[in-house]
């Protein structure tokens, strides 16, 4: 096999991973963030989008039921203290094992607010209260909660508080309101914890969610999807080793069994509309195998900014924006390079679908 094929293999068997390719879409929200583990959700509609890459015919309304309705699936700062959407059964654990070290790192932008440990505490307590008697809330309207203890309604203050008691367990995002976000007690939105791994071997659990989910992978790039320190990633991978949980593939980790025919297919390219700041494009220390070189800056221009990908494969071909005025919504490709003619009639399909996404959203 030469690198090139090598690189497609793995490239191919990570798309199927993460529903993109080889014709895998799941049937509903609930599966396809069952399946991906988590959808990057700092933008709450491209993490809609994200959702719909990967189903079957899955519309804004269906999404809304599973976060509001259904609460099979719930949005909180995880991985890397990044805003992600995750199944709901898996809150609480993963909270437990990585909030821990997200609040450490925070003391000192704490510092440079001026939020000491009491006055969190008592933060934390104020907007327990104001989401058990009032919630759920808006941003703006813990803030006004937040003012009498002495904290500046402008600036960063109020949301690193909020974030603290998300952190902490108090919080949990809820239902949109007119398109915002809003925040209420997770005890009383998520009352079931479900089967939830020891705490002695949540950090292998994850590794296992993340290799199910972008494998094959190595463990520096598990390191970098989860934020855990490279130990306890590595000491996390050998666990799952120990346990005969994972094969070595090509130079890579895959979960044993994994890559094999779970009976989708495809007749041609298979072309996804990937949203910015998509999971896939964030889920490796290296993007080598999934954008070309020449063409990284085109989807990462700088200053933090991770362009909406066209895929084909999983291999990135081009960059999309979107337009959304009253009920009509554009969507505008930017290809690398001329497309095959199999790949411009599969992204027709794909492009009609997001546009009708859009105007429903």
């Amino acid at each position: 096999m030469t690198e090139r094929d090598r690189e497609r293999r793995v490239r191919e068997l990570r798309a199927r991973a993460q529903s993109i390719g080889g014709g895998v879409r799941e049937a509903d929200p609930a599966a396809v963030v069952g399946r991906v583990f988590a959808v990057q959700a700092q933008d709450a509609v491209a993490a809609r989008l994200g959702i719909r890459a990967r189903g079957s015919a899955i519309g804004p309304e269906a999404i809304r039921a599973a976060y509001e309705d259904e609460r099979s699936i719930a949005r909180g700062w995880f991985m890397r203290g990044t805003l992600h959407t995750v199944p709901a059964a898996d809150v609480r654990w993963l909270l437990r094992l990585l909030a821990p070290r997200l609040l450490s790192t925070g003391e000192r932008r704490y510092r440079e607010l001026g939020l000491d440990a009491t006055l969190r505490e008592r933060a934390d307590a104020t907007l327990r209260r104001a989401v058990a008697d009032h919630g759920p809330l808006t941003r703006a309207e813990l803030t006004e909660r937040l003012v009498p203890l002495g904290v500046d309604p402008v600036g960063q203050a109020a949301f690193h508080l909020i974030r603290h008691a998300a952190l902490r367990g108090i919080l949990v995002h809820g239902p949109e309101r007119a398109g915002e976000a809003t925040f209420v007690a997770l005890g009383d939105w998520l009352p079931g914890s479900g089967e939830e791994p020891a705490p002695e071997t949540a950090a292998a659990e994850l590794a296992r969610r993340y290799l199910r989910a972008y494998g094959p992978a190595d463990v520096t790039d598990f390191a970098a999807w989860s934020g855990l320190p490279v130990g306890q990633a590595r000491t996390a991978w050998r666990a799952l080793a120990a346990a005969g949980a994972t094969a070595a593939y090509q130079g890579l980790t895959a979960l044993a069994g994994a890559g094999a025919d779970d009976g989708s297919v495809t007749d041609g390219p298979d072309v996804r509309l990937l949203p910015a700041y998509d999971n896939y494009l964030t889920g490796y220390r290296s993007r080598a195998l999934s954008v070309p070189a020449a063409h990284e800056r085109a989807v990462w221009p700088g200053g933090g900014v991770l362009r909406p990908t066209v895929t084909v494969d999983g291999l990135a071909v081009g960059t999309w924006t979107r337009q959304v005025k009253a009920a009509t919504a554009e969507v505008h490709v930017e290809p690398f390079e001329p497309l095959p003619a199999a790949v411009r009639a599969a992204l027709a399909v794909e492009t009609a679908a997001v546009r009708g996404f859009l105007r429903a959203e």
